[in-house]
């Protein structure tokens, strides 16, 4: 049985086969521009030059658990509270807590309340101190939200 069919590989010339040599080296070499090749140890990365930067924010989840927890302080009725511990979850972050210590004072002319909670988070489990103050007799502002020790 003789091979009648043979693929175009193989039927062409010299010529042929050395221009798709080189077209497919040509691809190859085109597709290398977007990597960087120190083929000769020369380059070095600039760090003259650097872009301004801008402080790092808190992670909106503390944000928003430092809210929820001022919510909670601001909003519960101490006189039915006597001393009960109060506990508070975030559903937005999945983080819960109690509040276990609630004061309040008027000693500077505000009226303040100064609280100890837990926060039970997916990083763990701590404990913080805050203080938060009644503003221009309308608003609750959080002064101070601190993880202790």
């Amino acid at each position: 049985m003789d091979v009648i069919a043979k693929s175009i590989f193989h039927t062409k010339g010299l010529r042929e086969k050395s221009a798709l040599a080189a077209i497919a080296g040509l691809a190859l070499f085109s597709l290398t521009g977007c990597m960087t090749m120190d083929l000769f140890g020369g380059s070095k990365v600039d760090n003259s030059l650097s872009t301004g930067t801008v402080a790092a924010a808190a992670p909106p989840t503390e944000v928003s658990d430092e809210a929820t927890v001022r919510n909670a302080v601001t909003s519960a009725d101490l006189s039915k509270l006597n001393g009960q511990p109060l506990p508070w979850a975030n559903a937005s972050t999945g983080s819960a807590g109690v509040i276990d210590t609630i004061v309040e004072n008027s000693e500077t002319g505000a009226v303040c309340r100064q609280f100890r909670t837990s926060r039970h988070a997916y990083d763990g489990i701590a404990t913080f101190s805050g203080k938060t103050c009644l503003v221009n007799g309308s608003n609750w502002q959080l002064l101070s939200f601190q993880q202790n020790g």
